[in-house]
């Protein structure tokens, strides 16, 4: 049974903001702010082989077309849930304008407005990714959000029956994600790389390859 990802909270004495969250955050983990504690998380290699392949995909993509873009998987974005509390999230993959980037160098990579792009390998607790950060991510306006659930976790509501794996692309258009979804030999439609020439099945291949093969 594949075990696809470890979590771990560690309790505060007190709930934190995100900005003691920046400050208390452990250099050597993987950690989000949830509900005013530090939870740390962990990834197999194969969630890990498709966050990375992504990740040079998107930055080939960028040197080809000379897009203006940061790609990272340290990046660090405050939240709000719809009762206005405060989250601490940190995206698979986050791409970030260059102009929003350069405006404060010696700031650390963690924001409070909207990054263009964030990309969510999906893992066990797959409610946290088609739930709660889609509702956050739309909540803060990021332009951009995709759930790539390669090995299908979601529920049959979601993902229909049978379930196959699947990438959900949401953009958003008046304040609201509108989605579209791509499986198989669907080429994936995205705002942020327009000209991007990528499939579904070549980013899924990519958990044991840990590559995008065309």
């Amino acid at each position: 049974m594949i075990t696809e990802s470890q979590v771990k909270i560690i309790t505060a004495p007190k709930k934190l903001t995100f900005r003691e969250f920046l400050e208390q955050y452990p250099n050597d983990s993987i950690c989000e702010l949830i509900n005013g504690d530090i939870v740390e998380m962990d990834a197999t290699r194969a969630h890990k082989s498709i966050q990375y392949a992504l990740m040079r995909k998107f930055d080939q993509e960028c040197d080809r077309v000379q897009l203006d873009y940061i790609i990272g998987n340290d990046i660090k974005i405050r939240t709000l849930t719809a009762k206005g509390e405060e989250q601490g999230r940190k995206p698979d993959i986050s791409v970030v304008s260059g102009s929003m980037w350069r405006a404060n160098l010696s700031d650390y990579a963690a924001f409070t407005s909207p990054i263009q792009l964030a990309v969510e390998v999906v893992s066990t607790n797959w409610e946290d990714d088609y739930e709660d950060k889609l509702d956050e991510y739309q909540r803060l306006g990021i332009p951009e959000y995709w759930i790539v659930d390669y090995l299908a976790q979601g529920s049959r509501k979601i993902l229909g029956y049978p379930k196959v794996p699947t990438i959900f692309v949401y953009q958003l258009v008046d304040g609201v994600y509108q989605v579209q979804s791509f499986q198989g030999d669907n080429r994936i439609i995205s705002i942020t790389f327009p000209e991007l020439v990528l499939t579904a099945n070549q980013v899924f291949r990519s958990c044991e390859t840990g590559k995008i093969i065309s």
